[in-house]
């Protein structure tokens, strides 16, 4: 297993651009298909403290499951956020890239060049 780890869709094409870089560079990340594979609560509250950001950043705004499960309340608490990522992990902006305790989102790919 890689010490490197990618959340990735497959269908995403900032998401394979994101793989491929990495392969590029002679590394074979641990890949995480996280829509088949979501991240616990735990894990994913990790996630957003390596990239040290608030819950809300790391929502998909433009999905339809974020207006149908009202998460554009300021009133949401992070633990609310983070339940519907779990609940619905499309909402979960992808890629995202791990290195130790370091991370970064894949938007534009070469983000992630500086975590590794």
């Amino acid at each position: 297993m890689s010490e490197i780890r990618i959340y990735h869709n497959p269908r995403c094409s900032k998401s394979r651009q994101t793989l491929a870089l990495l392969q590029e560079r002679g590394i074979e990340p641990d890949v995480v298909e996280y829509l088949k594979q979501p991240p616990s609560a735990a894990e994913l509250a990790d996630v957003i403290n390596k990239l040290g950001i608030a819950p809300r950043q790391l929502l998909r705004t433009k999905e339809a499951e974020f207006k149908q499960a009202g998460l554009d309340s300021d009133a949401l608490s992070d633990d609310q956020i983070i339940a519907a990522m779990i609940e619905h992990p499309k909402l979960i902006e992808r890629p995202i890239v791990i290195n130790g305790n370091k991370a970064r989102i894949g938007r534009p790919p070469e983000d992630v060049l500086e975590i590794l």
